[in-house]
């Protein structure tokens, strides 16, 4: 890949949950930092929905990272299909065999596994992805573990992922009980421009490269390409792309070029386009206004009030004067010099006008000569004379 053409340690912009690029600044630091104060208090039910790609999972990683130690973790990729099936799966995690498969005494074994784990120092977490997948009857099973308790501590800590969808199932009317339980609620948003060109920085550090990696054009490219905002997936999944596309350029540096480009494929080249137009049209511009700069001609010596030189050319006979560049007097002795050569032009162009005019006359005398000799009494009649003549 792109690394050693870069002089990166390592792929900066992997969609894969890594710690080490976990961007702890903004609303995921806040985030963290509520749910880890959260469950170190013991209050039970956290719940955290946020778009696609917003950062969840890894974020769930870093709380997890918060209580390395003494912590049972129970971790589901996935929701279980009802609310037994988190019940057993939990009682597995716990190394319990239940003597029966009734709800209601496996609940009870878990509860005195929990009692027993706080009592030796210890929390459980249980964490479960893609929580708005989860059917009523399992989260009524969320429901029915947050109740475990004693005294004022949850025996479980309880952090439930997902998108938000989620938010539309818990709050239907017939979830109220559920929704009372809830201790902590934080919802992940989409990054301003300002906040993803601090990620990207971060990444593009982390993975041992320099922010001179990026030409500003590049920067703003992709700024503009989340105009809207956007998620950490899609800001790597844009920005890998990019680097990949300069490094199969051969180009040290990611441009808007390499943006446009990478962007063309996720549909988000738009205002893109339309800033690399921008760019065009001043480049133009600025080529044009270098082609209308005057290049001094060296000219006679001037000295004084007069002018001494033996050459011959367009304003030999235009006073001189010694000025200062860049003074009012030097712009208004240029403009003056303009003034005559365009008055010495205008005169110029008046002598073919005149020859012209003059000619014209002679054909229309030649014509009424011919037609007197010729006895012809209507004009039109002696012009076709003369043409067939």
């Amino acid at each position: 890949m792109y690394t050693k053409h870069f002089g990166l340690i390592m792929l900066p912009f992997e969609n894969v949950p890594d710690p080490r690029f976990f961007f702890d600044h903004g609303e995921h630091a806040k985030v963290r930092n509520k749910i880890t104060e959260s469950f170190k208090a013991g209050r039970g039910l956290t719940i955290v929905t946020g778009p696609i790609g917003s950062g969840k999972t890894t974020l769930s990683q870093m709380v997890i990272s918060d209580f390395t130690d003494n912590i049972k973790l129970v971790w589901m990729a996935e929701p279980p299909v009802s609310g037994m099936d988190l019940f057993l799966f939990i009682a597995q995690e716990l190394g319990l065999q239940s003597q029966s498969s009734e709800r209601v005494f496996i609940l009870r074994d878990i509860k005195d596994a929990l009692i027993k784990l706080n009592g030796e120092g210890s929390k459980c977490l249980l964490v479960i992805d893609e929580s708005h997948l989860m059917a009523a009857d399992v989260l009524d099973g969320i429901r029915m573990l947050n109740n475990l308790e004693v005294g004022s501590t949850k025996l479980i800590q309880i952090l439930l992922l997902g998108q938000e969808e989620l938010m539309k199932t818990i709050n239907k009317p017939e979830m109220e009980a559920f929704r009372q339980r809830i201790a902590t609620l934080e919802m992940l948003g989409k990054m301003n421009a300002d906040r993803i060109r601090k990620y990207v920085s971060y990444r593009i550090q982390v993975a041992g490269g320099s922010l001179s990696l990026m030409a500003d054009t590049g920067w703003e490219a992709i700024a503009l390409a989340f105009g809207a905002g956007s998620t950490p997936r899609v800001i790597n999944s844009l920005c890998d792309k990019s680097f990949t596309t300069a490094f199969e350029r051969e180009k040290n540096i990611v441009d808007v070029d390499d943006v446009y480009e990478a962007a063309l494929g996720m549909g988000l080249q738009k205002d893109i386009f339309f800033y690399k137009v921008a760019l065009k049209k001043g480049e133009n511009q600025v080529q044009s206004s270098s082609a209308d700069v005057r290049v001094p001609v060296t000219g006679p010596e001037v000295s004084g009030n007069g002018v001494h030189s033996s050459g011959k050319g367009p304003a030999d006979n235009i006073e001189r004067i010694s000025i200062q560049p860049g003074t009012p007097q030097a712009k208004q002795n240029i403009f003056n010099i303009d003034l005559s050569l365009s008055k010495k032009e205008h005169k110029g162009q008046k002598v073919p006008a005149l020859v012209l005019a003059l000619s014209i006359a002679a054909l229309i005398l030649s014509v009424f000569f011919y037609c007197e000799r010729s006895g012809s009494t209507e004009a039109m009649t002696c012009l076709l004379e003369l043409i067939g003549f």
